[in-house]
């Protein structure tokens, strides 16, 4: 069974068994959100989002059309996402380009993730890092532009 805080709104959509749903979140309608996940307060989820297992989403991120998480995936407080390559008001394109995080992988506070970025398997990403393209599996990347300074051994 999963636990919907009374405060979340939470729309027609699928949440596994064991996932926790905080106070003012709003999940919206299509979104799939797999068990034992912890969704914190003040998170927004679209309904073109997909969420594995054990994934822990924390408090004032967004997950946009298009998103993919795997499992066992961190996403630090703040952590923003986008899926507009050319965002302009009242404009919006055919399709958004969605954002893949492979199973594993963590971000860390206040990092920017751009469209279409795939971060690999087991990869952590540095607090306020801004990822503008792939980020291979295993690898540690920081700053603004994200660079890989390691891997994971």
């Amino acid at each position: 069974m999963s636990f919907i805080h009374q405060l979340a709104d939470v729309a027609k959509c699928q949440i596994d068994v064991g996932t926790k749903v905080w106070q003012f979140v709003v999940i919206l309608k299509g979104a799939v959100i797999g068990k034992d996940c912890n969704i914190c307060a003040h998170c927004l989820i679209e309904g073109d989002v997909t969420i594995g297992d054990n994934v822990t989403v924390k408090s004032g991120v967004q997950l946009w059309d298009g998103t993919r998480i795997g499992n066992n995936v961190f996403i630090g407080p703040n952590v923003t996402f986008t899926n507009d390559v050319f965002p302009r008001s009242k404009e919006y394109p055919e399709s958004f380009t969605g954002i893949t995080i492979k199973n594993f992988a963590s971000i860390g506070a206040n990092a920017t993730i751009l469209p279409g970025v795939t971060i690999g398997e087991s990869a952590m990403i540095g607090a306020g890092s801004v990822v503008t393209k792939d980020v291979p599996a295993k690898a540690v990347v920081v700053g603004n532009p994200a660079k890989i300074i390691r891997f994971i051994e």
